[in-house]
């Protein structure tokens, strides 16, 4: 009889069980960027050379594996949505060779490179030792994205949410205590300092895939019982398999390799533009300030929203595969409300707070709060983007979040150029603030197209009322009232850092009521969510909803 651990997931319970995970993830992965940007002899310098290398690492990454797990996992539950589980089975043997042999020859090229792409495209001699310490890790990633994307097919997205959180857990700790012993053993060198967190990456990524062989391992049995009852198999030779695997998994790496190249984009062009009117090391630690603080903070929404991205892919599949439209534009719809419900009060909060929360995380490093707002502009553009991009992958449009992002990059490129060579006091958007101001104007090209596509390819009706008036009515209310409770909590208390961790509650609070009185979700929607019912029932007692069973239009 099939174990019932292997059963699939409800959608919701998959999105809420992914989401806990990934805000886990991102706790532990600012606790240790406080501790680096924190530490005597790191700092945003340190930040600088961390970075750099770590981003020419996430290009030879994405190249190899990050559009791996969702490309297997729609592959899969297409499968498995008509009982071919043979078939899944197979797509995910081949895919498992395909990218561990692509994972260790990416490895193989980062490891022999490092001292000319560190030297000759980042100019930052001292990412060397960052890149060879991050090189193996490739091969490890690649494979395991691999099992991760079988089990997501599966609906099964407990694996995933495991799997990160304890990389991401043994990634803070080993930083932690390889950077302590380094700094004793070498006198605190900043460059030896970045190559042993990013060693602490590799160690990481080792320790996760042994999780993960272990997981699947303990389901052979069941996996086996699956493929013996198989039903509606077609036999199919492996290079059309290896086909559709390439055919699929291409264009989804693209849009990862995009999103990278975005990022790569500043790590090459910020320092060098920024030595126009800055010393080396000035440009080096304006370049930290980006890469390391605000890169870290604006992209914290995205682990609160990465779930819908994932859980959306074999979602939308599975429910194309049988022909069931109406479930794919409640899931899109839904999914997009909550989106914008989690970007907006993050950027209007982060604006508003910016250098209260650089204060208070990076007391040691506080500079960076102008570059920091204007890179919160991207929040909300960062966040649609992966829900409808998640979406457009499940309903079999590969090439179209690729090519949208496409095109913002290119812009970004062009605004850098201009942008970043100019200096601040003569334009308030030159320098690094200009850096992030094209990232914004980047992503929100992206969604621009991207939405356009999707409201045609599924008929998409959204009330604008639900989706844009009330969630902005919402936030603008609790922007204003936290900021003022801080002012006054300032006044009162004389402490800057209570007063901005009381304001910043104060902020969730409020917006939280704002939604409930505006009735922003209607029943339907809370019966979607985990536990939701027992909020609705809680609710309507004291008459804050009706009995209107409101749907989305």
């Amino acid at each position: 009889m099939k174990n019932k651990r292997i059963q699939k997931e409800s959608f919701m319970k998959g999105v809420f069980v992914l989401m806990l995970s990934q805000i886990l993830v991102k706790v532990l992965g600012v606790i240790y960027k406080l501790y680096l940007t924190n530490r005597e002899g790191f700092g945003d310098k340190g930040n600088a050379i961390y970075s750099s290398g770590f981003q020419v690492y996430a290009l030879f990454l994405t190249i190899s594996s990050i559009g791996v797990p969702n490309a297997v996992s729609k592959l899969i539950s297409e499968k498995v949505a008509i009982g071919d589980h043979k078939g899944a089975y197979k797509i995910f043997k081949i895919a498992l060779i395909t990218f561990g042999i692509l994972g260790f020859a990416c490895s193989l090229i980062l490891f022999l490179g490092a001292r000319t792409i560190s030297q000759e495209f980042l100019q930052i001699p001292e990412a060397e030792l960052t890149l060879v310490a991050l090189s193996p890790s490739i091969f490890f990633v690649s494979i395991s994205c691999v099992i991760r994307g079988y089990f997501n097919g599966r609906e099964n997205l407990k694996v995933t949410a495991n799997s990160q959180t304890l990389e991401q857990f043994f990634k803070t700790i080993l930083s932690i205590i390889l950077v302590e012993i380094i700094s004793i053993m070498s006198g605190v060198d900043t460059a030896i300092m970045a190559a042993g967190a990013n060693l602490a990456t590799t160690l990481a990524t080792m320790l996760c895939f042994a999780y993960l062989y272990r997981y699947y391992k303990s389901f052979k049995t069941e996996i086996a019982w699956e493929i013996k009852s198989t039903v509606n198999h077609k036999p199919t030779r492996i290079r059309k398999t290896l086909k559709q695997i390439l055919a699929v998994s291409i264009p989804m790496s693209l849009t990862g390799i995009m999103g990278t190249i975005n990022k790569n984009i500043d790590s090459m062009t910020v320092v060098r533009g920024l030595k126009t009117f800055l010393s080396g090391e000035a440009a080096k630690i304006e370049y930290g300030i980006l890469s390391g603080k605000v890169d870290t903070l604006v992209t914290l929404p995205m682990s609160f929203n990465m779930a819908f991205s994932t859980a959306l892919v074999p979602s939308i599949s599975s429910a194309k595969a049988i022909g069931d439209m109406p479930t794919i534009r409640k899931r899109v719809s839904f999914s997009i409300l909550v989106t914008i419900l989690i970007g907006l009060p993050f950027m209007i909060g982060m604006i508003l707070f910016a250098e209260p929360i650089l204060e208070l995380l990076f007391p040691n490093a506080t500079s960076g709060s102008f570059i920091y707002q204007v890179s919160c502009f991207s929040i909300i553009f960062i966040v649609l983007e992966q829900t409808i991009c998640g979406t457009l992958h499940g309903l079999g449009k590969m090439m179209t979040p690729a090519i949208s992002l496409g095109i913002g990059v290119v812009i970004k490129l062009i605004l850098n150029l201009i942008l970043i060579p100019i200096n601040p006091t003569k334009f308030i958007l030159g320098g690094t603030a200009g850096a992030a101001f094209a990232t914004a104007i980047c992503h929100m090209i992206s969604v621009i197209i991207q939405f356009k596509i999707l409201k045609k390819e599924i008929n998409l009706k959204l009330d604008y009322r639900k989706f844009i008036i009330k969630p902005l009515l919402a936030v603008t209310i609790m922007g204003i009232l936290s900021y003022q409770s801080y002012l006054l909590l300032v006044i009162k208390l004389g402490n800057s850092k209570i007063s901005t961790i009381l304001a910043l509650g104060i902020a969730v609070v409020i917006y939280f009521i704002m939604l409930i009185i505006l009735k922003v979700f209607s029943e339907e929607e809370y019966h979607m969510i985990p536990y939701g019912k027992k909020f609705y029932d809680f609710f309507k007692k004291p008459r804050l909803y009706g009995d209107s069973r409101t749907t989305l239009k």
